[in-house]
């Protein structure tokens, strides 16, 4: 009975988040096939599976839990969709929370969990870190397990597969401890995280997605182009807890060519990425950063400086032909790396880029080929891969 009623809420509460829209159609772009260095492994390919997703793909989304469940229900806020995504102070954590709002807006989202694909566990790692009741990387374990808990004990949907058809979204860093006290959620269930490391050790990269870290950022048209960017490079940022960074600001920060700075720019930040060619992501106490989607919102070529990192959409997007990667021991050659990238070669990741930045915005009813349906396309791809018989 308790069931039936859950369901009834979900059903509630989503008509009144957000109405149904019918399934959107895109057209398919034929510029991309006439590209020599096209930033697509298969654009035909992926194309096609696209639609096949858009048509077929459904998620079922968990009700907030009843206010009667103690511990849980008291925080039903940290279920919500956030009342003000595109409030420039949630800054790293906007992927997360517009994950949620993009999915109560779309017609993958649906009411029936028995046609459901996956199931979607919307709990917020960002609400509950500024919560007092919970705040704590320890409590908030205990608060993710219990959830996990009751979840199994209120629906047969987990028990059926032991989580591995199920997914939470999070972009906190401290996101990545949140699942380490339930065996099988960490185990079975997938992460969709910005925090998307080989190396760390709750990431499982056959099996988590990896989330682009976007910011808040007003739309940037039109771009500066190629012949006004005069600046070789441009970074900026603490090199507090990082041997990296500091190695970095230590070579280069005095060089004439590139604005390298271990602290705030004398300049708008915007304006580093404005005018320069490119523009490094360096990896901080996360391997993740948002300068990567902050270099692509404003065309500066990315320079990924970050080992073991599992890039977005990196199924889809072949990074080699818009960004440059370089691993930690190469920062010494840094600027011969840079200038050694002909002007035809720096025009064509520069066009490359200007197709792919689509895919690095999110908005609350999605559209295109944009952060919503990139990353749910994550999930398309691995749907059955996980279940149990």
């Amino acid at each position: 009975m308790l069931m039936v009623m859950m369901l009834h809420s979900l059903s509630s509460t989503i008509s009144a988040w957000a109405p149904q829209p019918p399934v959107p159609t895109f057209s398919t772009p034929t510029k991309e096939k006439e590209i020599p260095s096209s930033p697509y492994h298969n654009w035909e390919l992926f194309s096609i599976d696209f639609q096949q997703m858009l048509h077929s793909f459904k998620i079922f989304a968990y009700p907030p839990p009843p206010l009667g469940i103690s511990g849980i229900g008291s925080l039903g806020s940290i279920f919500l969709p956030h009342p003000d995504p595109f409030n420039p102070k949630l800054g790293n954590y906007f992927s997360e929370h517009m994950f949620k709002i993009s999915l109560l807006h779309t017609s993958l989202l649906t009411h029936n969990p028995k046609e459901a694909h996956f199931f979607f566990m919307p709990f917020s790692i960002n609400s509950l870190r500024n919560h007092p009741a919970v705040h704590s990387e320890d409590s908030i374990a205990d608060f993710v397990t219990q959830y996990t808990t009751n979840i199994s004990m209120e629906f047969r949907f987990w028990n059926a597969s032991m989580g591995s058809d199920h997914f939470f979204v999070c972009c906190h860093s401290v996101g990545r401890d949140a699942v380490s006290k339930h065996f099988h959620l960490h185990n079975n269930a997938i992460q969709v995280a910005c925090s998307a490391s080989y190396f760390q050790r709750l990431y499982i990269s056959h099996k988590d997605v990896a989330l682009p870290q976007v910011w808040p950022r007003p739309p940037e048209k039109p771009l500066n182009p190629p012949h006004a960017r005069d600046r070789v490079a441009f970074y900026a940022g603490r090199a507090q807890n990082c041997r990296i960074r500091q190695e970095l600001t230590d070579i280069w920060g005095n060089d004439t060519h590139m604005d390298i700075f271990s602290h705030s720019p004398p300049f708008p930040y915007e304006d580093g990425f404005r005018r320069s060619k490119y523009c490094l992501h360096v990896k901080g106490y996360e391997v993740n950063t948002a300068r990567i989607s902050d270099a692509i919102h404003y065309g500066c070529i990315p320079v990924i400086i970050s080992n073991h990192y599992d890039l977005p959409f990196a199924n889809v997007l072949d990074w080699s032909k818009f960004s440059v990667i370089i691993s930690h021991e190469d920062i010494p050659l840094l600027k011969q790396i840079l200038l050694s990238i002909t002007r035809e070669m720096y025009l064509r990741m520069y066009n490359n880029l200007c197709q792919v930045r689509r895919h690095f915005i999110w908005h609350e009813t999605p559209r295109g080929y944009d952060s919503f349906y990139m990353t749910v396309y994550q999930l398309w791809l691995k749907r059955g891969i996980h279940q149990f018989a």
